[in-house]
């Protein structure tokens, strides 16, 4: 879910003229596959990667319903956003006969899954994360001492997140994550579609509204590394980021997360085909290569983020797989929430709502 739009374009050309017609376009959250690995890609299969960037599932949306995107494999969120592109008919079957590698997805998450994609006909799982607090340690420390960093008070109650205007404050551009949580920190149900409990939900925004110095959905991994920052609301895999940067930068910072006491998002990101797909067999190997137990371990070094594939666990650094913070503790787990897709007059109401707190008006 989440990293930066940086209107970045690569592509891994293939190693020999004989493949040069080859190549699959993928559309995803920048720095959510190992580079290294998609030259890989290329080496063993002589089909070039187009890959292009976007930092929320509100933009890949918009360019799918917009149709003739010219994509072959794209990474939405499972809830709300596969399952109401489903019932839109955005994406193709895939054809399991093609993924050799599909037997490495863990039940479990499969199991989740399915619940948004029955029989898991349309995606494949990649990874799978929380939303929480990411802070720099000593300067919330020294303005507070006894901050509840494991509080959703901690971004939601003007009195306390006014406290660290002037360190910097930033919070996810993205209504579907924020709104679950501003009612979770209220006491009901993260996955209400009351207009009345949204309305609520958005006095509670609007409150803190002076003290949030920007909404985005990427920025704020390096502004947290790199100290311009010291209080962020984002996901878990963004805020490990933020904490490597800072502990290799010249000037070394200590950053951390939390899982909030309240309840945190379970979100789990898919890759599948759009219908209409140019190059479908390619982006059924590139499926394919994804589930490749190196490739998703390699993936999960980098982001941050727990995967879905079994024995890519096994080459994972204990640092990673005992981490809480990426695979959260039972008691985590038990508080964690999933929500579901609204009709569209409800997304409309809720876009209206995240538009008025941003605008202050």
């Amino acid at each position: 879910m989440r990293l930066g739009f940086f209107a970045c374009l690569f592509a891994v050309f293939a190693v020999g003229p004989a493949f040069a017609q080859k190549q699959v376009n993928v559309y995803n959250w920048s720095d959510y596959i190992a580079e290294d690995q998609l030259k890989v890609f290329t080496q063993q299969t002589g089909i070039k990667v187009n890959y292009t960037t976007y930092d929320s599932n509100e933009i890949l949306d918009a360019k799918l319903r917009a149709g003739r995107s010219g994509y072959d494999v794209v990474v939405p969120t499972a809830s709300p956003f596969l399952v109401r592109q489903l019932a839109a008919k955005l994406y193709q079957p895939l054809d399991k006969a093609k993924l050799k590698n599909y037997g490495n997805l863990d039940p479990k998450i499969m199991a989740e899954l399915a619940k948004y994609d029955p029989g898991n006909a349309h995606a494949i799982p990649w990874m799978w994360g929380t939303i929480g607090i990411g802070y720099n340690v000593p300067e919330i420390k020294k303005r507070m001492a006894d901050a509840p960093v494991d509080s959703l008070a901690m971004v939601f109650d003007p009195a306390i997140v006014s406290r660290f205007r002037d360190c910097g404050v930033m919070m996810l551009d993205s209504p579907t994550d924020v709104f679950p949580a501003a009612l979770e920190y209220l006491a009901l149900d993260p996955d209400s579609k009351d207009p009345a409990e949204l309305e609520r939900a958005a006095e509670v925004l609007k409150a803190i509204r002076p003290f949030i110095r920007k909404f985005h959905s990427s920025e704020y991994i390096n502004a947290l590394a790199g100290g311009d920052i010291c209080l962020a609301f984002g996901y878990s895999g963004d805020i490990l980021q933020a904490r490597d940067r800072a502990a290799k930068a010249a000037q070394k910072r200590e950053i951390a997360y939390a899982i909030p006491k309240q309840g945190a998002m379970l979100w789990i990101d898919t890759a599948a085909i759009p219908k209409g797909a140019p190059n479908p067999d390619a982006a059924h190997r590139f499926l394919d290569f994804m589930l490749d137990p190196k490739v998703a371990a390699a993936s999960s070094a980098l982001t941050g983020y727990a995967n879905a594939n079994i024995p890519a666990t096994a080459l994972l650094d204990k640092s990673i797989t005992q981490n809480p913070w990426i695979y959260p503790t039972a008691n985590d787990r038990a508080r964690l929430y999933t929500i579901t897709p609204g009709n569209a007059e409800q997304t409309r109401e809720r876009t209206r709502l995240w538009t008025a707190i941003k605008t202050g008006r």
